[in-house]
């Protein structure tokens, strides 16, 4: 009878540890799912995310087929989440567009694209973090990232771990660095403060009032601009600078800035809280006009404002969907099919980014060695077919920039005005 009950426990007891023992399992996977999606804002392309942790450089298979994932880190959180969304949207409409026609072909290979995205909330710190966290967990030989800070912080690191870094940022810094492994999309930003500083004096007059945002790139571009402005004669105002990204009313930086009776006001950060800015300031009865910071598009931020009569003397890049090429209009009708908006250059450039990234791997013969893709990225930006480039590209520079035409604009009896800007070098 001893013996039967000493039985039974033991039993229990082994069903109890075999219990425990699955639940830890359960747990765990869990667990692993977690930190591969955490703070995942969007994913596409055709990877599975279960067989990620192979701990190998190797691209994860999925299906039976090759799979390379890209990585991006950007604000998908708090007042820049449409600027981050944006971004995405082209890299992930490249990825569609490539996958539907079967991926890359690398070495006689066939490879789909997988989109990883991990939210930043726009802090350099923590996309560094990302960067690092996609490079390891997820393989990936390529990271987008939409703002300078994190630009700047991942430069710091993206040679010696191996990876490209894709650059959707005209803060020209960048190009000092010295990196051989990157790709940096847009124009250099110093292209527009000579023009932008002439053509709103004439316009308007030489006392600049200040309301930029706070972020990295905007205290750059403030600095950069406001020297500018007084080597053409001009006098620059107090400084009232708003965190464009948390903050929603500018009531009181507005005012302080319209109370030192400014021509033109500088403002930017991205299209949503800029035109907010734009908009409080004609409230309060400003007339003059703005330099708008080329993060911020005039198309975007019409419908905010109340059309684009309301951003008269307002000069920033000019929008995508009215850049004289034959490659954008094409561009402009699918993504409009498949995101319901025009797309700016946000959509257009990281769209154009990814192509480039993608050929420039079948050139390489590799979608792992970053030295290698890297030294394709010139040839392959050439062998782009027009339907591929939303904007004029020419070829990549040995610095890793797009080598292309500029073309700016401000806003006349409201309608868009070219204003002539020198050449990307």
């Amino acid at each position: 009878m001893r013996m039967k009950k000493g039985l039974a426990v033991m039993l229990v007891l082994f069903l109890m540890a075999l219990s425990l023992t699955a639940c830890g399992g359960q747990s765990q996977t869990a667990s692993t799912q977690e930190t591969n999606n955490g703070t995942s804002g969007e994913q596409a392309g055709g990877g599975d995310k279960a067989k990620e942790e192979t701990g190998e450089s190797e691209p994860a298979k999925s299906g039976g087929e090759k799979v390379v994932n890209i990585g991006w880190t950007g604000p998908l959180s708090g007042g820049a989440v449409l600027y981050g969304k944006r971004t995405l949207n082209g890299i992930n409409m490249a990825i569609e567009e490539i996958n539907e026609k079967g991926g890359i072909e690398v070495n006689g290979e066939k490879y789909k694209l997988n989109l990883v995205s991990l939210d930043d909330r726009y802090l350099p710190n923590e996309a560094a973090t990302n960067a690092k966290r996609l490079v390891q967990e997820n393989k990936t030989p390529v990271v987008f990232t939409p703002h300078s800070g994190g630009v700047l912080a991942i430069q710091q690191f993206n040679q010696e771990m191996g990876f490209v870094l894709a650059a959707y940022t005209s803060e020209p810094k960048i190009l000092l660095q010295g990196n051989k492994m990157q790709l940096m999309m847009p124009p250099n930003y110093d292209l527009y403060l000579k023009p932008f500083s002439q053509v709103e004096m004439e316009r308007f007059g030489k006392r600049l009032g200040l309301v930029p945002g706070t972020h990295a790139y905007a205290k750059d571009w403030t600095e950069v601009f406001t020297k500018a402005w007084k080597d053409e004669g001009g006098e620059v105002l107090s400084d009232n600078a708003v965190d464009y990204n948390k903050d929603t009313d500018f009531y009181t930086p507005v005012t302080k800035a319209l109370a030192e009776k400014p021509d033109v006001l500088f403002v930017g950060g991205a299209s949503e809280p800029t035109a907010l800015v734009i908009k409080q300031a004609k409230e309060l009865g400003f007339k003059g006009g703005f330099v708008v910071m080329d993060q911020a598009k005039l198309d975007e931020m019409a419908p905010i404002v109340g059309g684009m009569d309301k951003l008269e003397g307002a000069v920033g890049v000019t929008p995508l969907v009215n850049y004289p090429w034959k490659g954008t209009q094409p561009f402009v009708e699918r993504y409009k099919k498949i995101y319901n908006e025009d797309p700016g250059s946000e959509a257009g450039l990281n769209y154009m980014g990814l192509y480039v990234v993608a050929k420039a791997m079948e050139l390489a013969g590799s979608v792992t060695d970053a030295q290698a893709i890297s030294a394709k990225f010139d040839e392959a930006a050439k062998a782009l077919p027009p339907d591929q480039m939303p904007y004029p590209l020419t070829g990549v520079d040995d610095k890793g920039h797009f080598v292309s035409d500029v073309v700016a604009s401000i806003v006349t009896d409201g309608k868009l005005e070219p204003v002539p800007i020198p050449r990307a070098q």
